[in-house]
């Protein structure tokens, strides 16, 4: 079988809906089928071996500079397609590029607009790419991606599948009057796809719902990561001091500032216990974090963000120098690949019962869960894996043998060929 994944870049950081795209092709050509991964606006940045093609599909340069001005759509395609180039495109979003929904709503709405608006040579040129590789299933790694499927349709005898990651939290950032153009456009778009893949039962049943398409549409693949180089272990006595843990953007809805609220409780019964933070932080969430900062000052050396880790071998060693891990989400995850991370170097997990977290934890019994929200109650449950060696041994073991079970690479190849074969 050869599949198709179309994935989105992320703009320069590390995204995790294209990390897990990487890793699903990467998993698929392990079980012996054909995967082309092919990027759209930007590169992909992994942390891995980069599973992609060379091109990128719809660069966003050229997208942005089409969405702009009109007189660029004219220009002949020879004199424009150098900025399409991958090291251009890095170069450019090296900076501060944003991805804030609240700003890229006209973009948005043209790009569902597909070959009836300002990309619709970007849609050709796709088209044309996929007719040539001949896939014989092709996936679009999130809704907004579908712009290209009904012209593709009239002549790809195979089957497109849409993967949904998330794409509620950006379009629900969208700002009106561009949020409600986008929802009807959206809306047409992914009718004609054949199915929907998602990671949980909670996101399948809250986006059919959110797009108006039946449940009998969806499919559900395990969330699954390459555990082959997480080499952490779980932990046989606790750390000096004993540390608590945040690895994942640094962003409203992820909750680095209820987990500092929880530590600062947590500190009153346990005075040495200690914060770790990393991930990445975007120009647009830079006022967010120093709100967080200042809310963490009681705390002083006993708080440490350490950015962004540039490699897997940093982030794994960041991991094995915790104790317990949590993201106290905002929002509903609809995944969760930090939670899997943190299982596979050994680490308990404490999270908010809601979204994919349920049934995660639920998966490999790795973990806590909390009213979400609710810090008195995330500070009682860290101290309740802090103190207790028993419990706190039990979940590291659940969860370091559960992620290897249920969410590695193969188990994840054998659920896509089974869906999709």
């Amino acid at each position: 079988m050869h599949i198709a994944i179309i994935t989105a870049g992320g703009a320069g950081m590390f995204c995790g809906s294209c990390m897990h795209d990487n890793s699903w092709a990467k998993g698929l050509r392990a079980a012996g089928a054909e995967v082309s991964l092919l990027p759209m606006y930007t590169p992909i940045r992994v942390d891995e071996e980069d599973q992609s093609l060379t091109p990128v599909f719809f660069g966003g340069i050229n997208c942005y500079l089409n969405d702009r001005f009109r007189w660029w759509q004219r220009v002949p395609r020879i004199l424009t397609r150098w900025l399409d180039s991958p090291g251009i495109i890095r170069r450019a979003t090296k900076g501060a590029v944003s991805n804030d929904a609240k700003l890229l709503g006209s973009m948005t709405v043209s790009m569902l607009r597909g070959e009836e608006g300002p990309h619709r040579r970007a849609c050709e040129e796709l088209i044309a790419y996929v007719r040539q590789l001949r896939p014989d299933v092709v996936c679009f790694s999130n809704s907004m991606l579908s712009s290209t499927l009904r012209t593709l349709k009239q002549t790809f005898t195979g089957r497109a599948y849409c993967v949904l990651q998330g794409d509620d939290i950006f379009l629900d950032g969208l700002i009106e009057p561009h949020r409600s153009q986008v929802m009807a456009l959206l809306r047409k778009r992914v009718a004609d796809f054949d199915g929907f893949l998602t990671h949980s039962t909670y996101y399948r049943d809250y986006m059919a719902e959110y797009l108006s398409q039946p449940v009998s549409k969806f499919h559900q693949l395990p969330l699954a990561i390459d555990c082959s180089a997480h080499d952490g272990r779980p932990k046989s006595s606790l750390g000096d001091p004993p540390t608590v843990g945040y690895f994942a953007r640094i962003c409203p809805e992820k909750g680095l500032d209820r987990l500092v609220e929880a530590v600062l409780l947590l500190r009153q019964r346990l005075p040495n216990v200690r914060l770790r933070a990393g991930g990445y932080l975007g120009a647009q969430h830079q006022a967010y974090f120093d709100g967080v900062c200042r809310q963490a000052a009681p705390l002083g050396d006993a708080f440490e963000y350490i950015g962004s880790p540039e490699t897997k071998a940093e982030k794994i060693e960041f991991l094995k120098s915790l104790d317990v891990f949590s993201v106290p989400t905002a929002y509903r995850e609809p995944k969760g690949l930090y939670v899997l991370e943190a299982w596979a170097n050994g680490l308990p997990v404490v999270l908010p019962r809601h979204g994919a977290f349920s049934e995660l934890v639920e998966s490999t019994s790795g973990g806590l869960l909390v009213e979400p929200g609710n810090s008195r109650e995330l500070a009682e449950a860290l101290e309740r894996v802090l103190t207790n060696e028993g419990l706190r041994a039990e979940l590291a073991e659940h969860g370091h043998a559960g992620v290897r079970r249920e969410h590695d690479l193969a188990s994840l190849a054998r659920a896509t060929l089974a869906t999709l074969g």
